[in-house]
């Protein structure tokens, strides 16, 4: 009763752990069920089927997602027939994909894709119009793109672009032409889809499968219902990847920082309580009861927080779904479903979470004696114990050990210590803030002390007497500064010096980059005069677990470009990394199998490192060429002085600099990379604005006597907010220099350590936008937070010169 009591008096005291339980109940709620909601659905073009047999998935690193190992082609065709003769079985595909897109139509990755007529079988919808293609120069494409049967339509490949004729068109996306077309377009397979004769159960035709799939030597994946939903296209796999880190990252901030602010609250509201649990145990209270009465009131503050929480969170989910699909933080078709068990283990999550806070500054109270009750001066006489000092100088000593660790590190380490430096360093400083108040303020306020008037005296002293509420004001706003500042100058300085390593790698003048395809046909790159200048990209796999590698086709540019020989036929280059992660090593074979389901042996000719080519395995184009003819030049190379002829419209290409191009290239994935910067930094701004207007609005709370007696001294209304907006505008001030103190050995550190790993010179950038951003808003906040009750404190009968005690 007690408690209950004591949160609804004193209700801005606990405003803030309310509102931090609320909002981070709210974001592990949204990300549970959002985390839990599972893929996309069954493709389209598959959903037809109810039985897919998929080939064997190698190793996958987080965030690298390729598609499964395609199966050698004598071994291809043996399976389907296999597959076909079980009983029940109508027709059993096999399904072959190439690249293929209309020039004038952007269209999602999932949909520039071509497929022989015998794959339309396996797919949920059919023509709409017209017939399926027969002749060789046949298509049918989805009626969504606007042709009609009988229309010629120019449609790009990987070998260039080609004139059809529109048999038909479909209920849904893709190209259909005829199946030795798409023989000669295409890959290897790595789907076979098994149709079924009318009433045949589909658990009974699966186990029939899953048995000859045991019995045959290429392995595979029987799937059936909604496990098919993990033949959607891989680029879908990434983006539900990249977005459950968000959410992970989301929840996980929030639960910490929630912790964080609970327990400076708690902390600064326990100090600003000392004469009232004096009183308590002055009455008989034991330290044990004082301690619980801590805890129920952290326990009532989490019950109310968390319930408001996980109402909002699952009412939320949905449309913060809709907002990380536009982003492209979540693929097409995501949606959300509901779990009833998550938002209840959240409830009981925040409350533990607030439990936590509160520990520590329980075991504090229950700390206070009787005769803090007859304490009145406000005075921080000792505001560091032995201990602080103790645990600020070694948090501090390794947040700087980090850094220089951060100098000397690389790159796969230098984030991590990055991140220990700011962490390290924030923690330290919070701790040590105590310390640094009275000698840091009487820095930064001396022009003040020059002043005539009092106001700017009071507000200098105030601040240094005041050490704990001084402290609990400028901890928020050194934490905020930080961690906004270091996430986005770190972000910009990682994109721009790798940005620049990559255009220093390659010895070029220009480049021919695509537009609005994924990447240049044979044709553009002939037309252009730079087929020996192609990167042409693929997929192998191999070493292992037959992991998917990168790969590259070079031609006699090669050396050119990276000041290495081209590769011959029958080797390959690697890159260290893989190397030695697969056991290979230069002047030894390497077995890998190509897009086509063939597998070579190939002899490493030189390990290279993993900074002087973007890519895992270098080959000879020809090589590439014969075992994937729906490959594609991620971008070709112009060394010369003549300038590039005029490429027509439908080849897709246009010409840039050596840097544009290599900061175009990862322009999606420095897209989805800033988007999640920008979550992080805007949920940790907005925690520390809770902290930092919970903690002023506190604070000031509990002045009206000091506000009484400065209109009892004399002062004017005006003059007493004066002091007010003063003290606060050099907290934040103070905030602000203190995290700029902890970001610059940071930045630093992450900076020399750049300039070593990657060779190329490396200036820091400083996101001074962001600067201004978070110090603008932290003495907005501040300042409203301070100002407004303060305002109303003397306005009221407490603030009146002949008010009463």
């Amino acid at each position: 009763m007690i408690s209950l009591a004591t949160v609804r008096e004193r209700w801005s005291a606990f405003l803030g752990s309310f509102v931090a339980v609320a909002l981070g109940v709210t974001v592990v709620t949204m990300s549970a069920l959002m985390l839990l909601s599972g893929g996309t659905g069954v493709p389209e073009r598959l959903a037809g089927a109810p039985v897919l047999v998929r080939a064997p998935t190698g190793e996958q690193t987080g965030g690298q997602f390729a598609e499964p190992r395609p199966w050698e082609p004598g071994h291809a065709e043996q399976l389907r027939r296999q597959l076909a003769d079980l009983p029940g079985v109508r027709a059993a595909v096999a399904d072959r994909s190439f690249y293929a897109q209309l020039p004038g139509i952007e269209q999602k990755k999932g949909e520039r894709q071509g497929h022989g007529w015998s794959s339309a079988a396996l797919a949920s919808y059919g023509l709409h119009d017209g017939r399926p293609p027969t002749r060789r120069d046949d298509i049918a494409l989805a009626r969504s793109y606007g042709h009609q049967p009988g229309e010629r339509v120019t449609v790009l490949t990987a070998d260039g672009p080609h004139r059809f004729t529109v048999s038909g068109t479909l209920d849904g996306p893709g190209y259909f032409v005829t199946d030795a077309r798409a023989e000669a377009l295409a890959g290897g397979v790595r789907v076979i889809g098994l149709a079924l004769e009318s009433g045949t159960p589909v658990a009974q035709i699966a186990a029939a499968a899953e048995r000859v799939v045991i019995r045959a030597d290429g392995g595979g994946e029987v799937l059936t219902g909604e496990s098919r939903d993990a033949l959607a296209p891989q680029q879908d796999e990434m983006t539900r990847w990249i977005g459950g880190q968000v959410l992970t990252a989301m929840a996980a901030l929030s639960a910490f920082v929630t912790v964080f602010i609970v327990s400076s609250t708690f902390a600064f509201t326990v100090a600003q309580r000392r004469r009232e649990f004096g009183l308590l145990r002055t009455i008989g209270a034991t330290p044990k009861q004082v301690r619980r009465t801590v805890c129920a009131e952290a326990m009532t503050v989490g019950v109310l927080g968390a319930a408001l929480g996980a109402i909002a969170g699952s009412a939320l989910a949905p449309s913060v779904a809709g907002v990380l699909v536009d982003a492209g933080l979540q693929p097409e078709g995501f949606a959300v479903r509901s779990r009833w068990w998550v938002p209840c283990a959240a409830l009981v999550l925040g409350v533990a979470v607030a439990l936590a806070g509160a520990w520590s500054a329980s075991r504090r109270a229950a700390k206070v004696a009787p005769m803090e009750s007859m304490r009145e001066a406000a005075v921080d006489e000792q505001p560091m114990t032995r201990r602080r000092w103790v645990a600020g100088l070694v948090v501090t000593a390794l947040g700087l050990a980090c850094a220089v660790g951060t100098a000397l590190a690389d790159s796969d380490t230098m984030v991590l210590l990055g991140l220990g430096t700011a962490t390290g360093l924030t923690a330290g400083l919070t701790l040590l803030i105590p310390a640094l108040v009275r000698p840091v303020v009487g820095a930064l306020t001396r022009p003040l002390a020059r002043r005539p008037g009092a106001t700017a005296l009071l507000v200098r002293e105030n601040m240094r007497t005041a050490v704990r509420r001084t402290s609990a004001t400028v901890a928020p706003v050194l934490a905020t500064v930080t961690f906004a500042v270091l996430i986005t100058s770190t972000v910009q300085t990682t994109e721009t010096a790798d940005t620049d390593r990559q255009a220093a790698a390659v010895q070029a003048r220009t480049a021919l980059a695509p537009t609005g395809t994924p990447g240049l046909s044979d044709a553009a790159t002939e037309e252009a005069g730079l087929t020996r200048n192609a990167m042409l990209s693929t997929t192998v796999y191999g070493g292992r677990g037959q992991s998917a590698l990168t790969a590259v086709g070079v031609g006699e540019g090669f050396p050119q470009l990276y000041g290495h020989p081209a590769p011959r036929a029958g080797s390959v280059l690697m890159a260290e990394s893989v190397a030695a992660a697969h056991g290979w090593r230069s002047g030894r074979s390497a077995v890998v199998t190509f897009e086509d389901g063939r597998k070579e042996r190939l002899r490493v000719a030189a390990v290279l490192g993993d900074e002087e080519v973007p890519y895992q395995l270098v080959l000879p184009r020809a090589v590439v060429r014969e075992h994937d003819p729906s490959a594609l030049a991620d971008v070709a190379y112009r060394t010369g002085e003549d300038a590039l002829p005029q490429l027509g419209s439908v080849l897709r290409a246009h010409e840039v600099s050596v840097g544009s191009y290599a900061s175009s290239a990862e322009a999606e994935e420095d897209r989805l990379v800033w988007i999640f910067t920008l979550m992080l930094v805007a949920m940790t701004a907005g925690y520390t604005a809770i902290a930092v207007a919970s903690t002023l609005l506190t604070a000031t709370a509990d002045r009206a006597g000091d506000l009484r007696i400065l209109r009892l001294s004399g002062a004017t209304c005006g003059q007493a907010l004066r002091a007010v907006a003063g003290e606060t505008v050099c907290a934040v001030a103070l905030g602000a220099v203190l995290g700029m103190a902890v970001v610059i050995p940071a930045l630093t550190g992450m900076v020399h350590g750049l300039r070593e790993s990657l060779g190329v010179p490396v200036e820091a950038v400083i996101a001074w936008p962001w600067v201004i951003g978070a110090v603008g808003g932290c003495l907005v906040l501040g300042l409203v937070a301070s100002v407004v009750p303060a305002y109303r404190l003397l306005r009221g009968p407490a603030g009146r010169p002949d008010a009463r005690a």
